[in-house]
């Protein structure tokens, strides 16, 4: 059973229903956040340690949310902004560039079970891994999560236009990689 924000809201204020909230907002959101950071870090292992860390943030500053946007758009951007930590420790931790993991996602990409690279699925993984990493979440967040640009432009504190001209040149550039590969 699904409940409304809101109620949820009101539910986490309170120690008797605090937990039962909680639930409910992670069953309630879970599945997308996963996916969300899973297009980011690609691996699911990495995309359920980055989703684990960020419900304990959550949990953690729940009670401080101002209810100045939805909790959609706050959960959103505590998941994009946690899986961009995510990847620069990896970074910092192979000391390489960011184009060496950029490179490094979409060996994972190549190295999973299933990948045929004729299959225009994976030709598009490919391809978004390609992108710089502005325009490959803003890619991820309009084509699979379909997010209105007002409500993006929320998650990433950046304007609509910078976002339509990010998605823009990011279609172009997936659709040149899938036509030349």
């Amino acid at each position: 059973m699904q409940f409304d924000d809101k109620v949820l809201l009101d539910q986490f204020k309170f120690t008797a229903t605090k937990e039962k909230a909680f639930t409910g907002i992670i069953q309630k959101y879970q599945e997308k956040l996963y996916w969300h950071i899973r297009r980011m870090v690609i691996e699911h292992e990495d995309a359920n340690d980055v989703l684990q860390n960020m419900f304990i943030k959550i949990w953690n500053s729940l009670e401080n949310f101002r209810e100045d946007s939805q909790l959609y758009t706050w959960l959103y951007r505590i998941a994009t902004n946690e899986s961009l930590t995510f990847l620069a420790q990896q970074k910092k931790r192979s000391a390489v560039s960011l184009s060496d993991v950029e490179e490094g996602l979409s060996n994972k990409i190549i190295a999973d079970k299933g990948f045929d690279a004729n299959r225009l699925e994976w030709k598009l993984q490919l391809a978004i891994q390609q992108l710089p990493e502005k325009q490959r979440v803003v890619f991820n967040l309009r084509y699979y999560d379909e997010m209105p640009y007002e409500e993006m432009s929320r998650v990433l504190e950046t304007s609509e236009g910078a976002l339509k001209a990010s998605y823009h040149h990011a279609a172009k550039k997936i659709e040149d990689y899938i036509r030349n590969n």
